[in-house]
């Protein structure tokens, strides 16, 4: 009988190993992966020499709109996107309309999701002040996990109270899933930024003078200590402060169980790009892009295993509430976050090539950390016998210029347009079906609802 799919001769990579290899995959699940040229008959047979195969790659933080907001993006174009850049796997976000706060939020994101996703997904609750009843029920209708916002953002949420928190929390660990937080302290957000707006301030940089590093730091000093009173389990998203990496490197010392999240722009960016780059508003997040010298020290988190999982906080607006004609007028009227799921694998890829950090390391931190993070493990995240066959090859060697008219986004505007990245994702395939190959995408919607594994 012939397997659904032989990659044959390809570099393997994963976490502890590289070796050359083939792998075999039937009935959507990985069967084999071996070293020896005695090969089963395939219904699909792909030549990976010369090139690099990797475990499905994982994006655990992306905002695909909907409900609510499917003039920025919905699943059929974010998953479009995921996909052809070399992403199997995405875990969306709650800001939305209705908010994804107990089981009818989460069936309207359902209805969004279901049978338009390329990719597979997963969806996170958020909790508010009138959410925590809500927690367990959410987990039985299948989230992946939980997310506070503890600072304000896009869509306006309110934090809860410190009670509140510790309430949710302690419901939180009896579910067994882990809680994010958005890590930035309201108090000082708001003191700073109508400071600065009396000031007069409206340039690129005053967003960044508006959330300083320690409304950051102090955020995720309270969370940490949150969840360690409460024994529950802690993610903190979208790093940006070299604080953060502090604090949650002396927490595990101890024993807590907190992970790290950061993405390509704190990586690979800094503030000063507002300026010296011309991106102004372009580069404008929450938490905001900052001073190099974070850079390095979220560069030394990643490597270290501070830092376990890479998410693109893909976050796609229209050109105007980007301001993107106009990215130096008024840095308050401009909204934060760009598209970054299709562009995070290319600019990685470069970064391993620049030796940033090996391609095992990053196999680890966007393949097995988000799958192991959120309790997609073993079922995501590797190629053992058994686990999803869920595969990205990279070509270490494809020189491209990133060009952000060939996004599949909604809204085709990215500060990485015109970067020369060499490493690009060439096959992208879900439970042994190409669903990508060379950045264009194949066939029709096969995403499937990824519950916990508890």
């Amino acid at each position: 009988m012939a397997v659904d799919m032989v990659i044959k001769n390809g570099t393997v990579v994963v976490p502890n190993s590289t070796l050359r290899a083939h792998v075999i995959i039937d009935e959507g699940k990985v069967k084999e992966v071996t070293p020896f040229d005695d090969l089963p008959e395939a219904r699909e047979t792909i030549d990976a020499s010369g090139l690099h195969v990797l475990p499905g790659l994982i994006d655990p933080h992306v905002h695909f709109r909907v409900p609510g907001m499917e003039y920025k993006e919905d699943f059929t174009s974010g998953s479009q996107s995921a996909v052809a850049g070399g992403i199997t796997t995405i875990i969306d976000m709650p800001n939305v309309t209705p908010m994804t706060k107990d089981v009818e939020g989460f069936n309207a994101k359902m209805d969004c999701a279901v049978g338009k996703s390329h990719c597979d997904f997963a969806v996170y609750a958020v909790i508010v002040a009138d959410s925590k009843q809500h927690i367990p029920a959410l987990a039985d209708a299948g989230v992946i996990g939980y997310k506070i916002f503890m600072g304000s953002t896009v869509g306006g949420i309110e934090a809860p109270s410190d009670g509140e928190m510790l309430d949710a929390w302690n419901i939180m660990r009896e579910t067994g899933l882990r809680c994010g937080i958005h890590a930035e302290d309201n108090s000082i957000l708001f003191y700073l930024t109508d400071k600065l707006k009396a000031e007069g301030r409206m340039d690129p940089l005053a967003h960044l003078e508006a959330r300083p590093s320690i409304a950051e730091a102090e955020a995720i000093s309270r969370a940490i200590m949150f969840a360690e009173h409460c024994g529950s389990k802690l993610m903190v998203y979208h790093m940006a402060a070299k604080e953060g990496v502090y604090l949650i490197r002396a927490a595990k010392e101890r024993g807590v169980d907190v992970m790290g999240e950061t993405g390509p722009h704190y990586l690979l960016c800094n503030a000063q790009d507002m300026i010296t780059k011309g991106l102004g508003s372009m580069l404008k997040m929450n938490p905001p892009v900052r001073e190099s010298d974070h850079g390095v020290v979220l560069w030394e988190g990643l490597r270290d295993g501070t830092i376990d999982v890479i998410g693109t906080d893909h976050s796609p607006h229209t050109a105007e509430e980007k301001m993107f004609d106009d990215r130096f007028s008024d840095i308050w009227s401009a909204i934060p976050g760009w598209p970054g799921v299709e562009t995070n694998v290319p600019l990685m890829l470069n970064a391993v090539n620049e030796g940033q950090l090996s391609l095992n390391l990053y196999v680890e931190r966007q393949s097995e950390g988000p799958a192991r993070a959120w309790n997609m493990w073993p079922r995501k995240g590797n190629l053992n016998v058994g686990a999803d066959g869920d595969v990205t090859i990279v070509d270490m060697n494809k020189e491209v210029t990133l060009d952000q008219g060939k996004l599949h986004s909604k809204h085709k505007i990215s500060p990485y347009h015109g970067w020369k990245v060499k490493g690009m994702p060439v096959y992208t395939i879900i439970r042994g079906t190409v669903v990508a190959k060379d950045g264009e995408v194949i066939g029709d919607p096969i995403g499937e609802l990824q519950r916990p594994i508890v």
